[in-house]
């Protein structure tokens, strides 16, 4: 997947077509309260992001959203709003041929959409559409946890990136939520998720590692709910990613934050790329990647610490 071209003046039409559109006139699963087909990982093998005449040098960039509780309100911005932004400033800083993957993280012990896997996309309405396929389901257990692992497991057993794969380049993937990761999926669990038995449980540090294999692997806490600030929650994704764990204060600064830390680690110089922004994203992105001023300069992840 990911052969269109992306276009500004195609996404300012999408943009200016979504004014008077309700949040269930554009993510319609919620009308149905049930997951898109397009988008449920059951049965999955493999979301591929190729290199094409277009993109001859793709990047695969996976996001996954938490759609749990009050977090469903950032796929709705970043549908409504922010994908200019976010596409614009990756090739505006060198990345070319962006390819990005919207997906979503709820809960495997009480959500019934726990993982909705998209596709890798590149055009403003291929990438509207597969934001717009996601069930914004709202759910969550309540107990600071949320099934963030599911991402590493998609990532890291099921997708194929020519990036990697051909010129041995890591993609990017990034988990954005409120809430610490559960630390294991039963096979139980990844039978009715998944549609396949591990023989054994699987571990969220092993899923990680794996996942790491093939993607820079960041996950962006949004600091504004209930657990702002929260020692437990933010303990848990420093001890696990070190400088790779990203504190942002305003959501509405996510799509330059993922756009800068793509570009930064790619090689563009910090103080060019914060240059890019509007005062107000600027220092927000700034003050989140502030405590990692040295992991731009490495070439490879943080170490990964026992959960």
């Amino acid at each position: 997947m990911g052969y269109a071209r992306w276009s500004s003046d195609a996404y300012q039409h999408l943009r200016a077509s979504y004014a008077n559109k309700s949040r269930d006139d554009i993510f319609q699963a919620n009308r149905h309260r049930r997951m898109n087909a397009a988008v449920n990982p059951y049965g999955i093998r493999v979301r591929e992001s190729r290199d094409s005449q277009r993109h001859p040098n793709s990047l695969a960039i996976g996001v996954f959203l938490d759609v749990t509780g009050s977090m469903g309100r950032i796929p709705e911005q970043l549908v409504r709003y922010k994908l200019g932004a976010l596409m614009n400033t990756l090739i505006a800083h060198g990345v070319k041929s962006p390819h990005i993957m919207f997906s979503a993280i709820g809960d495997h012990l009480s959500d019934q959409a726990p993982l909705q896997a998209g596709q890798f996309e590149a055009g403003a309405d291929e990438l509207s559409d597969g934001l717009s396929k996601l069930w914004l389901e709202g759910g969550g257990g309540g107990q600071i946890q949320e099934s963030y692992l599911l991402a590493w497991l998609l990532a890291g057993r099921h997708t194929s990136i020519d990036c990697f794969e051909k010129r041995g380049q890591k993609g990017f993937l990034f988990t954005v939520g409120d809430e610490a990761s559960w630390e294991r999926l039963s096979p139980e669990q990844v039978q009715r998720i998944m549609g396949y038995c591990p023989q054994h449980t699987l571990d969220a540090s092993t899923l990680l590692r794996e996942a790491q294999r093939m993607y820079h692997v960041f996950h962006i806490h949004i600091n504004e709910t209930s657990y702002r600030n929260h020692p437990e929650v933010i303990g848990f994704w420093k001890s696990l990613l070190g400088e790779r764990a990203l504190i942002l204060n305003d959501h509405n600064a996510l799509a330059e934050l993922i756009a800068a830390t793509v570009a930064i680690v790619s090689g563009h110089p910090f103080e060019q790329t914060m240059a890019g922004f509007k005062p107000a994203a600027a220092q927000q992105v700034s003050q989140a990647l502030a405590p990692g001023t040295g992991w731009n300069r490495r070439s490879s992840n943080t170490t990964i610490l026992p959960l």
